[in-house]
């Protein structure tokens, strides 16, 4: 029985001791109940920041990207291109080694692309004519499929003769004369002279006409042996040839 006051002694105390302590608090002479502490990861870190972007130091072109995870509670995450371009050679493309000046193969008049006239890629033909007198004209025609040239004048020989006619200078032309495929060339042979004044007159009846090459008296190729009428031609030491010509009056005004 004596121990059942002294609890109902000790409920009042404890209340009374509880009351102190609420009323020191309220006059700022306790301590003050903070309440619970904040963890620290609920804490926001200062983010470490974005990547600045990376600038290429390499030529030519490419991009990039980078992550990485902070060794705090943080994750940050960063990206980054770079672009550039490679060198190129000066001068564009570059051209083939040794590769000289271009041509144009395609050009048929071209000097490279042309050949010599003569016996083999040309028709000849030889025929008297009634004015001027006393003269033959002489065509060629270029039979070939390229272009051909006609050098310097045609080299006569009648029958066996050991002497061949000179070319009357003055029928020189400005240029060669050149044949596209289809076109024709000529020449004039004064066969003997007006008035007499020849020597060693003779009737041929085979004629061989040879043709130049590139330098004077050099050989040019085949030669031809065209027809000559069936009572020949008439010849003496006149006979004199010009120089190849583009159309048939410049051959026979001389």
């Amino acid at each position: 029985m004596r121990i059942r006051r002294t609890s109902r002694l000790l409920v009042p105390a404890v209340a009374a001791l509880a009351a102190l302590s609420l009323t020191a608090c309220e006059n700022g002479t306790g301590t003050e109940d903070e309440g619970a502490s904040t963890p620290a990861s609920s804490v926001t870190a200062q983010p470490r920041g974005t990547d600045k972007p990376a600038t290429g130091s390499d030529k030519g072109t490419g991009t990039g990207t980078g992550s990485g995870t902070d060794t705090d509670t943080d994750t940050g995450s960063g990206s980054g291109s770079g672009s550039g371009s490679a060198a190129k050679p000066a001068g564009g493309t570059s051209a083939k080694p040794g590769a000289g000046p271009a041509t144009d193969d395609k050009d048929p008049n071209a000097p490279e692309n042309r050949v010599l006239c003569n016996g083999s890629n040309t028709k000849v033909t030889a025929q008297p004519v009634p004015r001027p007198l006393n003269h033959m004209l002489i065509t060629v025609t270029n039979t070939g499929s390229k272009v051909c040239d006609l050098t310097y004048y045609p080299v006569l020989r009648f029958d066996e003769m050991q002497w061949a006619p000179t070319a009357a200078e003055a029928t020189k032309p400005q240029a060669v004369t050149t044949l596209s495929p289809g076109e024709s060339g000529y020449a004039g042979v004064l066969l003997s002279a007006a008035d007499g004044s020849g020597d060693g007159g003779t009737t041929a009846r085979k004629l061989t006409v040879a043709f130049q090459g590139r330098t004077p008296n050099s050989d040019g190729g085949a030669s031809a042996t065209p027809p000559l009428p069936a009572k020949g031609v008439y010849y003496d030491s006149s006979l004199t040839v010009t120089y190849w010509q583009q159309s048939m009056d410049d051959a026979l005004a001389w």
